[in-house]
Parts: structure tokens; C-alpha cells; sequence
């Protein structure tokens, strides 16, 4: 009996001694991908491609302008634990090289999405979707089928939103409506099918000359709808609107600038909304 009760406590030993070896492997297979972006453009579709393969952390606020963001200690760690970091190597993002030296990850990967028009635009979207899935089929080549299924499934929605909007846009002759615009949306305005008169740039590069002729040019334009950038503080075109007497609205950029637009195709409609509210007061 002895005998037999040491038996028996070797293979318990032995038992949970496999229990945790395999439950930790098991653990750690199937532990989700940190992915670390630089804005809620590229966070809503790594999160929509991941799916449940993924843990999506976002740098910068969606209010704020990529070109006015201060690195805080807790992005440095964040970037530190992460496997991927996609961002889109905009001129505002050039904190982004300081903060990968000062995470000090060799293991992370880092890559850029560089795609031309506003990405708030439904081709900028579908584009974004295969680059992202590439992205995450670096780091995870095992499942890069799932992730460009993913990222086909989004890019269907795309479309359909893209119909479904155009048919809204098309019940208005919008081509009529001429606008005055921070430089930021011009892309953007330009697909819903406005006709920009000039185009603005930040605060900072307004002075009285360049208020002037803004203002001259909104007259000579006839201009009725002065169209702002949220991320650039929606206050530029104020001042012009006002001096025109015109309709003033602020767009946003990015996913999650305004309440409840947390993905792309809620702020698209938000933005359209805006838009279409504006041209009937």
C-alpha cells in the first residue's frame, strides 16, 4: 500500500506538472496580438480585420490634430509591449520616430500606411482595409487568410455604404453650392460633390491679408457654406462665414470625433448629415 500511495503521488505531480506546461502554451497561443495605431482611422479597421485576434490600443485622441500631439509616458510602454505598430507617416506624425526609439522594442514591427486622398473617402477606406490585412499578415502569417476575409467583408460594407450615401448626395444638385473650406477637408468636400471656391490652412497662417482675400474670394465665388476641420480646432472658417454672412460647419477626420461615430461609416454619416442640413436652412 505503500508503494502504491507513492505511485499515485508521482502521477499527480506529474499531472499537474502537464497541466501547467500545456495550459501555459495554450495560453500563449492563443493570446491576442498587441497592435498599437496612431489614429482612429487605422484603429477601427485593425479592430474590424483582427476581430478577436487582436488587442487594439490607439495613440491619439480622434478630436485631436495628429500635428499637435504630445507623447505621454504611458504611449511609450504601450508601444514597448506591442508586436505592431501601424500608423500613416503624415507630417503630423513626426513624434512617431521618437516614440518607437524610446520604446526600445526590437521585436516591434512598425509599418506605414501611406495611401493619397482623405481617408474618410470610401476608396481610401477599401485600400486601407488590404494594407491593414497585410499588416497583420506579417506578424501572423498563420491566419492571414481570416484577415483579408476580414478585410474583403469590410471593404462589401464599404461599397454599400458608398451607394447608399451617393444616392442621398445625388437628390442635391451639390455641385452648385460653392464653399469656402479648411485645407484639411478638400478632399473630402471635393468626393461629396461641392465646388470649392479656395481652400484655408491652420489658425496660425490666417493674417489680415489672408483673411482678406479669403473673404474676396468667398464674394466673388458666392459662396454659402464655410466647411471647418475639427481636428483643427473648427474655429478657422468662423470668422469667414460671419464676414460673409454664410453658413458655418466643422466636419471631422476621423472616426469618434463627434459622439456615437466611433466607426468609419458613422462619421461619414454624421459628416453628410452636416452637410445636407447646412444646404437646406
Amino acid at each position: 500500500m505503500k508503494k502504491l500511495g507513492i505511485v499515485l503521488a508521482a502521477i499527480l505531480v506529474l499531472s499537474l506538472g502537464a497541466g501547467v506546461l500545456f495550459g501555459g502554451c495554450s495560453t500563449e497561443k492563443s493570446a491576442k496580438l498587441k497592435i498599437v495605431t496612431s489614429t482612429s482611422l487605422i484603429a477601427q479597421i485593425v479592430e474590424r480585420v483582427g476581430g478577436d485576434k487582436v488587442n487594439v490600443v490607439n495613440i491619439i485622441p480622434p478630436a485631436q490634430c495628429p500635428g499637435h500631439f504630445d507623447v505621454k509616458p504611458g504611449d511609450v510602454q504601450e508601444l514597448a509591449d506591442a508586436q505592431l505598430f501601424i500608423l500613416h507617416n503624415w507630417q503630423g506624425e513626426k513624434f512617431s520616430d521618437g516614440l518607437i526609439a524610446s520604446a526600445d522594442n526590437e521585436d516591434l514591427i512598425t509599418v506605414k500606411v501611406e495611401l493619397a486622398g482623405n481617408w474618410m473617402t470610401p476608396q481610401v477606406q477599401r485600400d486601407a482595409a488590404d494594407r491593414i490585412a497585410a499588416a497583420l499578415s506579417q506578424i501572423d502569417p498563420d491566419n492571414s487568410v481570416v484577415y483579408q476575409q476580414a478585410a474583403d467583408e469590410y471593404k462589401v460594407m464599404v461599397t454599400a455604404k458608398e451607394i447608399e450615401v451617393n444616392a442621398r448626395l445625388g437628390q442635391v444638385n451639390l455641385s452648385a453650392i460653392n464653399v469656402l473650406c479648411d485645407e484639411q477637408q478638400a478632399g473630402f468636400v471635393a468626393w461629396a460633390g461641392l465646388n470649392i471656391i479656395a481652400t484655408y490652412g491652420r489658425p496660425e497662417t490666417f493674417t489680415p491679408q489672408v483673411i482678406k482675400d479669403l473673404v474676396d474670394q468667398g464674394r466673388a465665388g458666392m459662396v454659402t457654406l464655410v466647411i471647418d476641420n475639427m481636428q483643427t480646432g473648427g474655429e478657422s472658417g468662423k470668422s469667414l462665414a460671419e464676414e460673409l454672412g454664410v453658413t458655418h460647419i466643422v466636419l471631422s477626420n476621423f472616426p469618434g470625433g463627434y459622439e456615437n461615430t466611433d466607426t468609419w461609416e458613422k462619421a461619414l454619416d454624421y459628416n453628410i448629415e452636416l452637410i445636407l442640413s447646412s444646404i437646406s436652412e
